[in-house]
């Protein structure tokens, strides 16, 4: 199963890369399929690659959903 995560951008780096947060994790993240990314956008990331940006509410609800089904602990055991 592929799932992309938004993640916010909080600092672009050199190279076509970004530091991005999710839920309080940074990470480094290749903005090389997209253009214009600036700080404080949201991307969905999968595999270390920005795929598309998302407004700030599609992420936060993305965000919110995927906290309220951590809480029900790991689908597979």
């Amino acid at each position: 199963m592929c799932l992309a995560i938004p993640a916010e951008v909080v600092e672009l780096q050199e190279n076509e890369t970004a530091l991005v947060e999710i839920g309080g994790v940074r990470k480094v993240v290749s903005l090389m399929l997209l253009d214009g990314v600036k700080v404080g956008d949201y991307v969905l990331v999968h595999a270390g690659f920005a795929m598309e940006k998302v407004d700030r509410e599609e992420a936060e609800r993305t965000l919110a959903i995927l906290e309220e089904a951590a809480e029900y602990g790991p689908l597979y055991e």
